[in-house]
């Protein structure tokens, strides 16, 4: 049976891997048209490599240099994003907060800011808070599939699988096969203990075109949870430069070492245990 500690880590693991929709859409943003002020456009002061690629030193770099670029002009909306979600991947949540709530007092009907504001409170565990966010960020005639699968990785982290499930399905009739919507439903079943479902919403959001190293890494883990570890460590590896991989091991082992020990978990013969 997981244990409490171990199921909060994996509803941590949850919404940093899985639910990168939403930074993406903070990051990129939405098509933008001419009568569309809602959406928001490229922001061309991120940093070309993604943030949550890089190593501690580089990612350091970049929320320095963000940083200054926010402190020359706090108003600058494009500057505020970048440097809350730098600040978010470095683990200094409330000060990702505080910028982002200064950045949607200035732009308060901007569905890109909105998307990050969401965002950066649920980092912060204000996670009715994120719902309500993210909902004001969405638009009922044009619905985003990306907010819709934000709003399902928040509910899993409040524990409301059934209803996180149901978010999910709705942002796959948006956006059929989409990795980060299947892979983030897998995930969802990892936190009710259901680990053969969430391998096969995994492998079929792996075998999806776009699926990327985040995806192969929550599947590695959830393989490694039925003890096949090096099979694991074989998806961890897959498509990534060797200091990559190695980070991914590395990772996945210390998300496996939650449940005492790898010996322990490969002894176990049942894996569909509820989470308490």
């Amino acid at each position: 049976m997981f244990a409490g500690s171990t199921t909060s880590l994996l509803r941590t693991f949850l919404f940093r891997g899985a639910s990168a929709a939403l930074l993406a859409l903070a990051l990129a943003g939405c098509s933008t048209t001419g009568k569309d002020k809602m959406t928001t456009g490229s922001i061309p002061t991120a940093p070309k490599t993604a943030l949550d690629t890089m190593n501690s030193s580089d990612l350091a770099q970049a929320t320095a240099s963000l940083g200054k670029a926010y402190d020359a002009n706090p108003k600058d909306r494009n500057a505020g994003v970048n440097y809350a979600n730098a600040l978010r991947m470095s683990g200094r949540n409330d000060q990702a907060l505080a910028v982002m709530q200064q950045v949607a007092i200035t732009n308060p009907s901007d569905r890109g800011v909105l998307a990050a504001y969401g965002k950066a409170q649920a980092a912060a565990g204000q996670l009715e808070e994120a719902l309500s966010t993210i909902d004001r960020a969405q638009t009922p005639d044009r619905p985003d599939w990306r907010l819709v699968s934000a709003q399902g990785a928040i509910l899993d982290q409040l524990g409301r699988s059934a209803d996180a499930r149901g978010k999910y399905r709705d942002a796959l009739v948006l956006a059929p096969n989409e990795p980060t919507i299947l892979s983030n439903l897998g995930m969802s079943y990892v936190l009710t203990g259901d680990l053969k479902n969430a391998e096969n919403y995994l492998r079929s959001a792996v075998g999806q075109p776009g699926a990327d190293s985040r995806v192969r890494q929550n599947l590695a883990l959830v393989v490694g949870l039925q003890g096949r570890f090096a099979e694991a460590e074989q998806i961890a590896r897959q498509e990534l430069t060797p200091q990559q991989a190695n980070a991914n091991v590395a990772y996945l082992r210390s998300m496996l070492a939650q449940q005492n020990s790898w010996q322990k978990l490969a002894a176990s013969g049942d894996t569909k245990k509820a989470v308490q």
